[in-house]
């Protein structure tokens, strides 16, 4: 009697039972991964569309998850968005005060164009986010108060300066403001134009800034040495 080689037997041959395919397993994020990129996928949607513009349903199905998700995490959407403004707006002064370390004055108005202008490239989202009005308050204020924070910081330095070449050191807030705002729009319009490129930009500020339209130069050059 012949052995149909298909069935197992003493001596008989097995066939091999067929490959099973492994579903591929779903990363499971934690709380924090999670918090970060509702974070993310927030501040895009914030930047393209504004805060009007963005539903708690799109940034739920774009992350993956149903809406309860969100509201566990920010409470909503005010919440995610009082976050993500909290956080550029820390990111902007941080970057303005922490590049403000010469000495000399023309040098650190400089660097606080190049400062804000850095921001602007390197988080435009977060700056397009900033200068829209805000629905919901923040801990750190509105932008218009952020600007102010960073006046604050050159306020002592106009000061003394102010105070060398017999000015009234009384003055020196209301011009830290009309510098300080002067760089901030500026900064808004170069936001979409981006022409000419920053360290020119950055120049004409100062030239403006150090010398007044009565003393301008035609071709205003840096001092520091930053040149890009």
């Amino acid at each position: 009697m012949a052995i149909d080689s298909r069935t197992s037997g003493d001596n008989g041959p097995t066939s091999p039972a067929p490959a099973r395919r492994s579903r591929p397993r779903r990363v499971r994020m934690t709380g924090a991964e999670r918090r970060e990129q509702l974070l993310d996928i927030g501040r895009a949607l914030f930047a393209e569309r504004g805060f009007e513009g963005t539903s708690v349903e799109e940034i739920a199905a774009k992350a993956g998850v149903s809406k309860p998700v969100v509201y566990e995490h920010f409470g909503g959407k005010e919440g995610l968005y009082a976050v993500v403004v909290d956080r550029e707006m820390r990111q902007l002064l941080d970057m303005v005060t922490g590049a403000l370390t010469a000495g000399h004055p023309r040098e650190l108005l400089e660097q606080a164009a190049f400062a804000l202008l850095d921001y602007i490239e390197q988080y435009t989202d977060g700056f397009r986010i900033l200068v829209r009005d805000s629905p919901v308050a923040q801990s750190t204020g509105t932008f218009a108060s952020l600007i102010s924070d960073i006046a604050t910081q050159v306020e002592d330095i106009l000061g003394l300066e102010f105070k060398a070449r017999g000015f009234d050191p009384k003055l020196a807030p209301l011009y830290a403001q009309a510098l300080v705002g002067m760089v901030a729009l500026t900064g808004q319009w170069w936001l979409d134009v981006r022409r000419p490129k920053k360290a020119e930009v950055a120049a004409h500020l100062v030239n403006l800034a150090w010398h007044g339209l009565d003393g301008l130069e035609p071709k205003p050059r840096l001092v520091g040495h930053r040149k890009n």
